[in-house]
């Protein structure tokens, strides 16, 4: 009785998994995905934008700022494969 319970179990965790891989993305994650891009791509631009003057968005940052940019771009980016 065991080894069919533990068969059931197994069954019920397989049916869990496919479903949970073939469910729709949560409502939030396509705009924080963009999100995630579009503020990187705005940090970029506003720091050479200002780099002549006030080096916005964070002065002490310096170039860095550029760093920063792209990784906030970066992890947009590395959320589309998990888009549906």
């Amino acid at each position: 009785m065991s080894k069919r319970k533990s068969a059931e179990v197994s069954a019920d965790r397989a049916e869990r998994a496919a479903a949970r891989k073939n469910a729709p993305n949560p409502v939030w994650f396509k705009p924080v995905m963009f999100g995630f891009m579009l503020l990187g791509l705005i940090w970029i631009v506003l720091y050479y934008v200002t780099s002549a003057t006030l080096q916005l968005p964070i002065p002490s940052l310096g170039q860095a700022n550029i760093f920063v940019g792209f990784g906030l771009v970066l992890v947009g980016f590395l959320m589309t494969p998990w888009w549906k």
